[in-house]
């Protein structure tokens, strides 16, 4: 059984309570208000549920995060960002993000971002939590990501593309601005193959936490970043 949390305070039970199968429940109910929010990400914890279930909140073991440095960039990428083909923006766009993040990606799908994380995560964008990096081509969202960023870490949620290559520009562009602001890590939360082959690593739940009590502190206000710093990034790569 997992915990049921009241609405009172955001008052999660200790993470070794998270179930093996399946792999990091932790706990159901709560809210998704921005104290709730962020002190779940703070602890190594994120909500993810489907629209029939109450809140869920998960703290995976192990985890899979990306370090900046360890990016792993395809010599078909390297093409794509050596041309330019799309202009990259960031905190331009956001809800429009999260609402084709959450566009079934087959037929029949359902789908995690729910109308109330909809709402949730944008109201951590206009506090200056969660960010956008977005790639357009002319004034046509084509391919984005988003995430909440704390102190060093950057925890990504979700991701799109309607153009090939489209999303990886998007992380692209948010590594190396990432590794510019001074970024440790960037959680993946859960392992794919696709995260893998980006250079992104599985470390165990207490690692992540200790990476967590050192970096995801902030003495900062959070606050909108400048789409400026995603545009004069040099990819110049040798050319193969």
């Amino acid at each position: 059984m997992i915990d049921w949390l009241d609405d009172a305070t955001p008052s999660f039970p200790p993470l070794e309570c998270a179930m093996r199968d399946p792999n990091g429940l932790l706990a159901a109910g709560g809210r998704l208000e921005p104290e709730w929010l962020l002190a779940a990400y703070r602890r190594g914890i994120f909500p993810w549920y489907s629209g029939d279930d109450p809140i869920l909140w998960w703290s995976p073991d192990p985890r899979m995060v990306l370090a900046p440095s360890a990016f792993k960039i395809s010599r078909s990428l390297q093409r794509t960002l050596r041309r330019r083909a799309f202009e990259v923006r960031c905190d331009t766009a956001f809800s429009a993000v999260m609402a084709a993040c959450a566009a079934p990606r087959e037929p029949g799908a359902g789908t995690w971002i729910t109308p109330e994380m909809h709402a949730a995560y944008c109201r951590m964008h206009e506090l200056g939590w969660a960010h956008s990096v977005e790639s357009w081509i002319g004034e046509e969202l084509v391919g984005g990501l988003y995430g909440m960023a704390i102190g060093q870490v950057f925890f990504g949620e979700s991701m799109f593309a309607r153009r090939t290559d489209a999303s990886k520009v998007a992380l692209a562009h948010l590594v190396k601005d990432l590794e510019r602001r001074g970024f440790t890590v960037i959680d993946c939360q859960m392992n794919t193959a696709h995260l893998a082959s980006l250079g992104a690593t599985e470390i165990a739940r207490n690692a992540f936490v200790h990476l967590l009590e050192q970096h995801a502190v902030t003495q900062q206000a959070p606050a909108r970043w400048a789409a400026t710093r995603m545009q004069d990034i040099d990819w110049g790569y040798a050319r193969p």
